[in-house]
C-alpha cells in the first residue's frame, strides 16, 4: 500500500449530468421536485467520503458566462443543447448537499472546471499526492500521469496510461495533439478534415508529435489528407484546436491545502436535507453517524435542524435507527399485514385463493437454497398491499406452523394456471423445491425483465430498480440484520420488522414486474421474455437442484501432483534467475526480469508507471523466447486452476446431496449467454491438459453415464447464415472442414495441399473476425509478423466480401436504431456516437466490435436456450435421465444405461431442430464415465 496522501477531484457538472441521464425515471421529493440527479450525486459523494476516504476531497464547477476559449473561437460549444428542464431545480439542491458535506467547491471566472481540475491536480502531483479525477470527460485524459489517473464513477472504471493507450492508441502526452487533429463534435472544435481517431493515432505513432507531423507534412502519402493538413495549418484550424483542447494547469487559483482536506459532515444539516428530499436510506446513515441514543439528544438535534415535528417519536430500540412512520416518497403507500395467527391466515388464504396472479418472496436463514430454512413468506397482488406469514422468529414472537402453512399453500403454488412472480424467483423456487414443495406457473421476474431492457447495465437488483422506477427507497438488509460480527440471522430479527421488509419486497416486485412488462411490450421483447427467459427459470432451477457428482479422491490426488509441479517449477525459476525470490511478488519479479535480466519492458502499470508483470506481458516475453516468463506463466496457470477448481470443488460438495450445485445466471452477460458461479464452469479450459483433467473429475451417479452434446462451430454457422455467403453456407451443407476450405481458397491451393499452418491461420481468422480480431491480435496469437497477419485478413475479406459487407450493414443499422438485436429479438443498446458512420475493419473501436459480436453470440445464446427448453419438456415425460450442466454451446446429461442411446437420439433431434438456419445445425454427442472420456455417438 502506498503511504502517499490521496486526493479525489470531482467533475461536478459531469457527474450531475451522468446521474441525471443514468437514473431514467423521475424521482420526486415529497413536495414534488425532481430528485434523480440529486440522489445519484449524493450516493456517489457518500461512497467517496465514507468508503474511499481520501485525504483530500473537492468538487469543481463551471461558472456561467464566457471563458477564454469563447474569445479564441466564438463558435466553441455552440451546439451544446440547453440544460434539461428537470435538471435546473436540482442544481441548487445538490449545492446544498455539498455545503452540508463540507466539500470545497472550486471554480474561477473565465475558466472551465477542467482547467480548475488540471491546475489542482498538477499542483497536488508536485506535492507527491496521488490524484484521482472523477470524470468521464475525455479532455482530461491529457492529465494522466504517474500520480494522476481518471475514474468514471458511473462505471467504476479507472483510466490510466495503459487503458488510454489501449483505447486511443496514444500516450497522455499525445492527447492534445490527437484531439487537435480529430476535433471534438461535442464542443464544436473543428480538426483536420478527414482525419479520424485511427489516422491520428497512426500518425502520432509514426511521428510522435503534431509539430513533427507538421514539419513532415509533405511526406504524408495520401494526397487528399496531405492537402487537408496543409489547409488546416494555413488557416489556423490546427493551432486554434490545440488552444481549445489543451487544459490550463497554471490558472490563478488560490491553493488552500488545509481547507481542501476531507472533513466530517454537518450531520444535522444533512439530515434536514435528506428528510426534505425524501432520501430515507441516506437519512438512516446520518442518524447512525450521529449515534442518536435518547430523547434528550433527539430534541437537541431537532432544535439544531429547525424541525417542528419529532421524526424520532416512535423510537424504541437503541440498536436500530428509527424509520419515519410514513415513507417520504410521494405516491408510495403501505398497507402491510402481519399474518401470524389462525384467523388472519384463513382470511389471507381466502383472498389468495381468488388470485390468478401474485408476487411472493421468501425470507430465509441463509443464501444456500438447499440447506437454508424458511423464515417466512410474503405476498402481494395489489399496489400498496402486502402480507407476511412468519414461520420462524424470536421465541417471544407469534408464528404460524410451517407444515400446516405449506400443505395449505401447495395446491396454489403447484397450479400452473395461477401466475407467480418475484425478483430473482429462481432462488425462491429452489428453496421451496428443497423443502419438497413444487412451484409451477412461474410467469414473471422483474430482474429478468430489466435485464432484457437494459442488458448492458451492471445492476438489476430490487433496491436499485425500486429507486429508479418507483422513486422509493426500500428498507435495506443492513437496516434489518446489521453487518459484521454483530450481524443477525433473519429469524433473530423481530417479526414485525421482518414483516415490513418482506412485504415491501413483494410489493416492489409486483409493481416493478407490472411496470417493466409494459416496457417489454413496447420494445417488442415480451415474446423473448415470456416464451424463453421465464420458462428457462424452471429449467435452470431443476439443473441446479440436481447438481453433479465430482470425484473428490481424484481431485485430492491432482492437488498433490499440482503442488509438486509448482514446487518443481519454482526451483527451476530460481535456478534460471540465479537466486531465490518470491515469484508471487510483482516487485521482486520486476527486479529479476527488468533490472537483473534486462528483458524489454512491454508496458507499464497505471499509477506508478513501473514495468508491468501481468499475464499479457509474461506471454509476450515468453513468445520472444525468454525462459523465466514462460515458467512463471505455467506456474500461474497451474496455481490458478489448483486454487479455483482442484482445491475448491471438494469444499463445494453439498453435505445433504453429495453433489456440487452450480448457480446459473441469466442476467450477467450482455449477449444473453448464461454464466455460472460457485463453481464457474465457463472458465475450465477445455483444451489444455490440466483443464481436461479437471473435467475428468465430473462424474455421473453410480452405474450411470455422462452424455455431452455440443453444437459444432455454431458461431461460424451463424456468421454464414447472417452474411449469406454461398461458399461458406455450401461448405457447411456438405460437411466440409470449413477451416481447410477457407485456407485453400485464400491461398489458392487445392484442399489436399493445405498445410497445418495455413489451416491454423484460417481457423484463427474464421473465429477472430466474429470478435473483430486485429492484425496485431492475429500476429500475437500465431506468433507471426503483423504484415503477414494483415495480408491474411485482407485476403480473407477479398475472398469473402459478404462477411465484411454484412458487418458494415449491421453497424449502420446499429447507428440508426441504437441497438443490435439477435435472431429472437434480444437487444443490446449502444450509444449512437460510439458507432461511427465510416470505419474500416482494422479501425473498429470496442463498441463496434461488441455490436458485431452481439448478433452472433447473442443468437447462439438464443439457440442453446431454445434447445434446453425443448429437451427439458421431453425429459419431463417419464425420463430418468437428467440435464445437469450448460457451458457455452454444450449440454451435459447423466443417464442410466438403458436410456443412453435413446437420449442421444432425442437430444440431437431437439438441438438440431431448435432453430431453422440457412445452414444445418450439427451436434456432436459423446458418452462416457466422466465429462472428459466420452466416445462419440454418430
Amino acid at each position: 500500500m502506498s503511504s502517499r496522501q490521496t486526493m479525489y477531484i470531482i467533475d461536478a457538472h459531469g457527474l450531475i449530468y451522468q446521474m441525471f441521464h443514468a437514473i431514467r425515471d423521475a424521482m420526486t421529493s415529497p413536495d414534488g421536485r425532481p430528485t434523480n440527479a440529486v440522489f445519484g450525486v449524493t450516493r456517489d459523494l457518500i461512497y467517496l467520503h465514507e468508503d474511499v476516504r481520501p485525504d483530500y476531497l473537492l468538487c469543481c464547477f463551471d461558472l456561467p458566462g464566457p471563458t477564454f476559449r469563447d474569445e479564441i473561437y466564438p463558435e466553441y460549444k455552440k451546439n451544446r443543447p440547453p440544460q434539461p428542464e428537470d435538471l435546473t431545480p436540482q442544481i441548487p439542491m445538490i449545492q446544498d448537499v455539498l455545503r452540508a458535506m463540507n466539500l470545497p467547491v472550486l471554480s474561477l471566472p473565465t475558466f472551465e472546471a477542467d482547467d480548475v481540475m488540471a491546475t489542482v491536480a498538477c499542483a497536488a502531483a508536485e506535492r507527491d499526492i496521488e490524484v484521482t479525477i472523477c470524470t468521464s470527460d475525455k479532455d482530461c485524459r491529457q492529465l494522466i500521469a504517474d500520480n494522476i489517473r481518471l475514474y468514471n464513477l458511473r462505471k467504476r472504471e479507472v483510466m490510466s496510461r495503459e487503458q488510454l493507450i489501449e483505447d486511443w492508441g496514444v500516450a497522455p502526452e499525445q492527447v492534445v495533439d490527437y484531439q487537435s487533429m480529430v476535433g471534438d463534435s461535442v464542443d464544436n472544435v473543428p480538426g483536420v478534415t478527414g482525419v479520424g481517431a485511427k489516422t491520428a493515432a497512426k500518425l502520432l505513432l509514426e511521428y510522435g508529435t503534431l509539430d513533427n507531423i507538421i514539419a513532415h507534412v509533405d511526406q504524408i502519402k495520401q494526397p487528399k489528407m496531405r492537402e487537408n493538413f496543409k489547409k488546416a495549418i494555413a488557416d489556423g484550424t490546427l493551432e486554434r484546436a490545440r488552444k481549445l483542447v489543451e487544459l490550463r494547469c497554471d490558472i490563478p487559483l488560490e491553493i488552500h491545502w488545509e481547507e481542501w482536506k476531507r472533513r466530517e459532515w454537518n450531520g444535522p444539516q444533512l439530515l434536514q436535507l435528506f428528510t426534505e428530499f425524501g432520501f430515507r436510506r441516506f437519512s438512516e446513515q446520518v442518524r447512525s453517524m450521529l449515534k442518536i441514543d435518547g430523547k434528550k439528544k433527539n430534541d437537541a438535534l431537532l432544535r439544531d435542524i429547525g424541525e417542528e415535528k419529532n421524526l424520532f417519536s416512535d423510537f424504541t430500540d437503541p440498536e436500530f435507527a428509527p424509520l419515519p412512520e410514513t415513507p417520504p416518497q410521494a405516491g408510495w403507500k403501505m398497507a402491510y399485514t402481519l399474518v401470524d395467527d389462525e384467523g388472519s391466515f384463513e382470511a389471507f388464504f381466502k383472498d389468495l385463493s381468488e388470485q390468478k396472479r401474485f408476487a411472493f418472496d421468501l425470507e430465509t436463514t441463509g443464501l444456500d437454497p438447499l440447506i437454508c430454512e424458511i423464515v417466512g413468506l410474503a405476498f402481494s397482488w395489489q399496489v400498496d398491499e402486502g402480507y407476511y406469514l412468519p414461520l420462524r422468529g424470536p421465541e417471544s414472537d407469534k408464528k404460524l406452523d410451517e407444515r400446516t402453512v405449506l400443505e395449505k399453500l401447495q395446491p396454489i403454488f403447484a397450479n400452473p394456471a395461477i401466475q407467480k412472480l418475484n425478483q430473482n424467483i429462481k432462488f425462491d423456487r429452489a428453496v421451496l423445491k428443497a423443502h419438497h414443495f413444487e412451484v409451477s406457473g412461474v410467469a414473471g421476474d422483474s430482474m429478468i425483465a430489466h435485464y432484457l431492457l437494459h442488458s448492458g447495465e451492471r445492476s438489476h437488483g430490487l433496491d436499485e430498480l425500486t429507486r429508479i422506477y418507483l422513486g422509493h427507497e426500500n428498507i435495506s438488509i443492513t437496516e434489518l440484520i446489521g453487518k459484521g460480527k454483530n450481524q443477525l440471522r433473519m429469524d433473530q430479527v423481530p417479526t414485525a420488522k421482518v414483516a415490513q421488509y418482506a412485504a415491501e419486497d413483494a410489493d416492489a416486485a409486483w409493481r416493478l414486474t407490472e411496470r417493466l412488462e409494459k416496457d417489454l411490450d413496447r420494445e417488442k421483447l415480451k415474446s423473448l421474455y415470456s416464451d424463453v427467459e421465464i420458462p428457462l427459470i424452471e429449467v435452470l432451477g431443476d439443473m441446479e437442484h440436481e447438481g453433479i457428482r465430482v470425484d473428490v479422491e481424484l481431485l485430492k490426488k491432482m492437488s498433490i501432483e499440482m503442488a509438486n509441479d509448482l514446487a518443481r517449477i519454482e526451483k527451476q525459476i530460481h535456478a534460471a534467475a540465479g537466486r531465490e525470490f518470491n515469484i508471487a511478488s510483482p516487485k521482486q519479479l520486476r527486479e529479476i526480469l527488468f533490472e537483473e535480466l534486462k528483458l524489454p519492458v512491454q508496458k507499464r502499470t497505471d499509477l506508478t508507471g513501473e514495468a508491468s508483470t501481468d499475464q499479457e506481458t509474461l506471454e509476450k516475453l515468453a513468445a520472444l523466447g525468454h525462459e523465466i516468463p514462460k515458467m512463471i506463466t505455467e506456474h500461474r496457470q497451474i496455481s490458478k486452476l489448483k486454487g479455483t477448481y482442484v482445491d475448491a470443488l471438494p469444499d463445494l460438495v453439498n453435505p445433504k446431496t453429495g453433489r456440487v450445485h452450480t448457480s446459473f445466471n441469466q442476467t450477467v452477460a450482455a449477449t444473453g449467454r448464461l454464466s455460472s458461479s460457485n463453481p464457474n464452469l465457463q472458465n475450465i479450459p477445455a483444451r489444455t491438459d490440466l483443464g481436461k483433467q479437471i473435467r475428468q473429475a465430473f462424474i455421473p451417479r453410480e452405474g450411470w453415464q455422462l452424455l455431452t452434446a455440443d453444437y459444432s462451430q455454431i458461431e461460424l454457422r451463424l456468421l454464414a447464415h447472417f452474411c449469406g455467403d454461398e461458399a461458406l453456407q455450401e461448405a457447411f451443407r456438405q460437411k466440409k472442414d470449413i477451416h481447410t476450405m477457407v485456407a485453400a481458397q485464400i491461398a489458392h491451393v487445392d484442399v489436399k495441399d493445405v498445410s497445418g499452418d495455413q489451416r491454423r491461420m484460417a481457423k484463427t481468422v474464421n473465429f477472430g473476425v466474429i470478435y473483430g480480431m486485429s492484425a496485431h491480435g492475429l500476429a500475437q496469437r500465431l506468433n507471426i509478423s503483423r504484415t503477414e497477419a494483415e495480408a491474411f485478413i485482407q485476403a480473407y475479406f477479398a475472398r469473402y466480401p459478404q462477411v465484411l459487407s454484412y458487418q458494415d450493414i449491421l453497424l449502420k443499422k446499429c447507428r440508426k436504431n441504437g441497438y443490435v438485436s439477435t435472431i429472437l429479438g434480444r437487444k443490446r443498446f449502444f450509444e449512437k456516437s460510439t458507432i461511427r458512420e465510416k470505419t474500416s475493419y482494422q479501425g473498429r473501436n470496442t463498441a463496434e466490435r461488441e455490436a458485431i459480436n452481439m448478433e452472433i453470440q447473442g443468437s447462439a445464446a438464443d439457440l442453446i436456450k431454445l434447445a434446453m427448453l425443448r429437451i427439458h419438456k421431453k425429459l419431463l415425460s417419464g425420463w430418468q435421465s437428467k440435464m445437469l450442466l450448460t457451458v457455452h454451446d454444450e449440454l451435459v446429461f447423466e443417464a442410466p444405461p438403458s436410456e443412453v442411446q435413446k437420449l442421444a437420439t432425442m437430444v440431437r433431434e431437439e438441438m438440431s431442430g431448435a432453430m431453422e438456419l440457412a445452414v444445418p445445425l450439427d451436434v456432436e454427442i459423446a458418452v462416457g464415465p466422466n465429462w472428459l472420456d466420452g466416445e462419440e455417438i454418430t
